[in-house]
């Protein structure tokens, strides 16, 4: 299924096979298909008080594999690509909370959604990653999750439940981040 999404300053977004992809092609038969089907157009993003979906993760760097849940630990998973230019000053914030909350048990988790490995590659080297970069081979994560924007957070608690969905990132919002980062670590 192909879900296309319109940008007013950029490429159009396409949700193809669980991942969203740059096309600048709008297929209008499909689109056609999809509607006359009554099929949702949008995505929507899991609830917080849903359970973390289960992915297939592979570390980008030795394909070593990633589980998003891990019991005892509350994890920060963002969902980025190198075509994402809010990625960018998200990058260093994700780089700061893995820093600042590692040892009281968090993960910050980032999964790469390019189609090319060689894209993720050379977006960290230009905006260095000191967190735990996966990629999901199949490409249902992100539709698990129900990724609506670039980037998209879910802070998941230490039972596995998602407790707060951040879509997009502004720096304005962080302050409230690291609150709710709190408010979990201080949960036992």
């Amino acid at each position: 299924m192909t879900i296309t999404r319109y940008s007013v300053s950029g490429p159009t977004l396409t949700y193809r096979a669980g991942l969203f992809v740059r096309s600048f092609n709008l297929n209008v038969r499909l689109l056609l298909i999809i509607l006359l089907a009554g099929s949702p157009l949008i995505v929507q993003a899991i609830e917080p008080g849903k359970p973390a979906p289960s992915c297939d993760l592979k570390k980008l760097s030795d394909n070593e594999v990633v589980r998003l849940s891990v019991p005892g630990k509350v994890s920060y998973v963002d969902f980025w690509a190198s075509w994402c230019g809010p990625c960018t000053e998200s990058i260093p914030f994700l780089n700061e909370i893995q820093q600042q909350y590692q040892a009281q048990g968090l993960d910050v988790i980032g999964i790469n959604l390019d189609e090319n490995r060689e894209d993720a590659e050379s977006f960290l080297i230009k905006h260095p990653a000191a967190i735990t970069i996966a990629q999901n081979a199949d490409g249902q994560c992100p539709a698990l999750f129900g990724v609506q924007a670039m980037p998209s957070s879910y802070l998941i608690d230490r039972k596995g439940k998602i407790r707060h969905v951040q879509l997009g990132f502004h720096t304005a919002e962080t302050v409230e981040i690291h609150q709710k980062i709190q408010a979990l670590l201080n949960e036992k």
